[in-house]
């Protein structure tokens, strides 16, 4: 089968029985719908479920069920419109549907191929073709703010090991600096001792050299 397009599937049902059908895929979506009928209440509503890739989309009205089946990426907009014209064209068909059980001779059936047209026109309309181009960019740029968001966070990760790389490389450096202060306080002692030590050898040895030219212990000789 050639490209089904994006509704891949439409129905009517009446009192959970499908009285008109058209299936552009070749796809099974038989338990999928036969489930949905079922879970579908009785007063007026409208819905979507979503099942390995695909949307199916209903309108329930006085008991009448407008469905399809279509594309993920199509988004919802699209197909529930499509489920206003499916539902006009179905009652201006047959007024009637909404007062009647299925046991009146009503041949529902015959809107299958109203439901083949509707379906090309939806895959073929330019005018649709904008809004699913539209919608493609608006998905597109949802995309890309969430890569965005993720690198910003990938970047705040990084930043953060920055963060506590510069802190440790701070730690150290201040580690470095209070171990460079205690060895030059240790050296400025140990050059006072040394420069002490000097001066007291120094003294000595002229102590040393004045007694013994002058006489020791008194010094007699310079006393003259």
């Amino acid at each position: 089968m050639s490209d089904p397009g994006d509704i891949l599937l439409a129905l009517v049902s009446i009192d959970k029985q499908i009285v008109a059908e058209y299936r552009a895929s070749d796809d099974d979506f038989a338990e999928a719908i036969s489930t949905i009928l079922s879970r579908i209440p009785p007063n007026d509503s409208k819905l979507s479920y979503s099942f390995e890739r695909n949307l199916y989309h209903y309108i329930s009205k006085n008991q009448i069920v407008y469905l399809c089946v279509a594309r993920e990426k199509f988004g919802r907009r699209i197909p529930f419109s499509f489920l206003k014209e499916l539902k006009s064209q179905f009652l201006s068909k047959f007024p009637d549907a909404e007062d009647e059980l299925l046991g009146t001779n009503e041949n529902y059936s015959t809107f299958d191929k109203i439901i083949e047209k509707l379906v090309n026109h939806y895959k073929n309309d330019p005018s649709v073709d904008q809004i699913r181009k539209a919608q493609g960019e608006i998905n597109q740029v949802k995309d890309i703010m969430v890569q965005n968001i993720e690198r910003v966070l990938e970047r705040g990760d990084r930043i953060d090991m920055l963060v506590d790389k510069t802190n440790n490389l701070s730690t150290a450096a201040f580690s470095f600096r209070k171990r460079s202060t205690a060895v030059k306080r240790r050296m400025w002692w140990r050059h006072q001792k040394i420069l002490v030590l000097l001066v007291s050898t120094i003294a000595i040895i002229f102590y040393m050299m004045i007694s013994f030219f002058c006489g020791f212990p008194n010094w007699s000789s310079c006393r003259a």
